[in-house]
């Protein structure tokens, strides 16, 4: 377990191994709506705070999918929009937080953010998003990474913490890796990420049981709701390789699906011959009048780039996202507006 070159410099990880051996009650966090990177990094930093003898509180902004709630320590996770006591309790007890797949406060939701911000122990950030936010006595980042669970595993192999892998970790990162690459669709030209999976396939796990427990495990609901989208909501703009989807919580609800059954929606316009770039908008289902925007492209459209511009967001260059606190039919403008800005590019 040693071809993979170290990404921790000496004093990252005499700080962490600090910062951990101090530590016996840990709390660790994702992003808000959290997807499989977000629940993958947080569920195997559980496991190994726990396998190193701390007690470890996993916490996440809101619901996540139901397709994530196979993988280990699910029934430990506190929600932190509903279980507030626990949760404050958890904050209160607290002598080390682990920001896992997250790169500020404010990606945790304004509640968890004013705790956190509120809280006094030390904060580690494990992240692979751009632009970190200088909120942590450590932050360990890497945006050339494919997810935050590649980030995790190589902080575990320079730590020594691989000594002892679980294959329930190896599975949490395993999901990580896998869903945020598209099944390896995406991100993934780097021979350190398939160096990283063999790694992990050395405990023993089933990759291909993986993928079935997140990808098909969908309900009659998720389906019909993704042929409605399809074939009543797609606007497709030939001439920019561009498709634009909508979604109203009318709608959502009207077909019996949950937050976070449109997971993967995004992505499919660009099975399409020609397509660029696919956006998709959303209704939140927590907050009226915010609309949540979801952009994926191919090659070298810069989806972060117009996020950053146009939607008050960021992430990768193709997968980003942000928000609009405005109307649907607002939000559609401003999609646009945002492809017209790039129409040299799309056209080409």
């Amino acid at each position: 377990m040693t071809f993979l070159p170290s990404i921790l410099s000496d004093n990252e990880r005499l700080t962490l191994q600090r910062l951990v051996a101090e530590a016996k009650n840990v709390v660790l966090l994702c992003h808000q709506n959290p997807d499989g990177d977000a629940i993958g990094s947080m569920t195997a930093a559980t496991l190994l705070m726990r396998r190193l003898g701390k007690t470890a509180t996993p916490i996440v902004p809101n619901n996540y999918p139901d397709f994530l709630s196979w993988l280990p320590v699910n029934s430990d996770i506190l929600l932190g929009d509903r279980q507030h006591r626990r949760v404050d309790n958890a904050f209160a007890n607290a002598d080390l937080v682990l920001m896992l797949d997250f790169n500020g406060l404010s990606r945790a939701g304004q509640l968890l953010a004013d705790k956190l911000a509120a809280c006094s122990a030390p904060r580690i950030m494990i992240d692979h998003h751009l632009n970190p936010e200088d909120c942590c006595q450590l932050t360990i980042s890497h945006p050339e990474m494919c997810s935050t669970c590649e980030v995790l595993l190589r902080v575990m192999l320079d730590m020594g913490w691989t000594e002892g892998l679980t294959a329930d970790e190896a599975r949490a990162l395993y999901t990580g890796i896998m869903t945020d690459t598209g099944n390896f669709a995406y991100a993934s030209n780097r021979p350190e990420v398939f160096q990283a999976v063999s790694i992990l396939l050395t405990t023993g796990i089933d990759k291909d049981k993986i993928y079935r427990n997140v990808f098909f495990s969908h309900t009659e609901g998720r389906f019909r709701l993704m042929g409605y989208l399809l074939y009543e909501k797609m606007e497709i703009m030939h001439e920019l390789h561009t498709t634009l989807i909508t979604m109203t919580n009318e709608e959502r609800m009207r077909f019996n699906t949950k937050n976070g059954s449109t997971e993967g929606f995004v992505n499919i316009p660009l099975e399409m011959s020609g397509m660029k770039l696919s956006i998709f908008l959303r209704e939140d289902t927590e907050q009226e009048g915010l609309i949540r925007v979801s952009t994926r492209s191919v090659d070298d459209f810069p989806c972060n780039e117009m996020c950053s511009r146009f939607f008050n967001g960021g992430g990768h260059k193709n997968a980003a996202g942000g928000s609009l606190k405005m109307t649907m039919e607002e939000a559609v403008q401003v999609v646009h507006s945002a492809v017209l800005a790039y129409r040299e590019v799309l056209r080409l």
